[in-house]
């Protein structure tokens, strides 16, 4: 059965498919499919995104969705806890987020120096790496335009890409640890991201602001939840993306 109520709001809105695919990004075919097969649903971004446009709830155009309240009240049952600054979050709390790792060990940051600094992390790393625990570091590109711009945001310019050199090589003796990989990337980071299995620490970027004085969301994921979900994505296309290093001073010939 087609999918009346999608066809009904966006003829209320007075658009037509190809408008309406123009402003999500998608071929009109793609959205004619979300009307005539009930089965080719969109991803929720997509669905939240055609919501917005249309005015309508996302359990409205597909039933089986929840509403907007039950969403969010899942997303509230995901914060753990909110730090103001990452200053105050107690310097424990990483080096224990990872000792409970199992599966998901990931570091996402430009250079993430203090970390590199912390004796516990490194045992942690060891230990888990030891385990057979897949470890994920990913490092901004020092040769890149978003390490840059990050570092005249901040006001610290070419230190930026200082630190991360002085991060990988703070990091050699975790070089070549079994299931320990290093990669780096050129994204514009909003966020940097630690996560241990169904939890994760996510540090926000704040223009002109350096991340220790930005806000940190301690999350885990529930049922029912997208907030965790949403950031742990993040991670998986910054590292899609990622270029792999094998040594810390391998990091040349990337510039943009």
């Amino acid at each position: 059965m087609a999918n009346e109520r999608l066809r009904g709001a966006i003829v209320e809105c007075g658009l037509t498919l190809d408008e309406v695919a123009a402003r999500l990004g998608v071929s009109a075919k793609t959205v004619e499919r979300w009307i005539s097969e009930p089965n080719r649903k969109p991803y929720r971004r997509f669905q939240y995104a055609t919501a917005s446009l249309l005015q309508s709830e996302v359990s409205y155009l597909w039933q089986e969705e929840r509403t907007s309240a039950e969403v969010t009240e899942a997303g509230n049952a995901e914060l753990v806890q909110l730090y103001p600054h990452r200053s105050v979050v107690p310097n424990r709390l990483w080096p224990q987020l990872y000792a409970q790792t199992r599966n998901h060990f990931d570091v996402l940051v430009y250079s993430g120096f203090w970390l590199t600094e912390d004796a516990a992390f490194h045992r942690v790393v060891k230990e888990k790496s030891a385990a057979g625990v897949s470890i994920r570091f990913m490092l901004g590109d020092p040769d890149c335009a978003a390490v840059a711009a990050r570092g005249s945001d901040e006001g610290i310019g070419p230190a930026m890409a200082s630190k991360i050199r002085n991060a990988l090589l703070n990091y050699g003796s975790l070089f070549g640890l079994p299931g320990v990989e290093f990669r780096l990337h050129s994204t514009t980071l909003y966020n940097s991201i630690y996560r241990s299995d169904d939890e994760m620490l996510a540090n926000g970027h704040l223009y002109g602001v350096g991340a220790y004085m930005a806000p940190v969301l301690h999350l885990q994921r529930v049922p029912g939840g997208e907030l965790f979900d949403a950031y742990a994505e993040s991670v998986e296309r910054v590292w899609e993306s990622a270029r792999p290093i094998s040594k810390p001073d391998d990091v040349g010939g990337q510039g943009t």
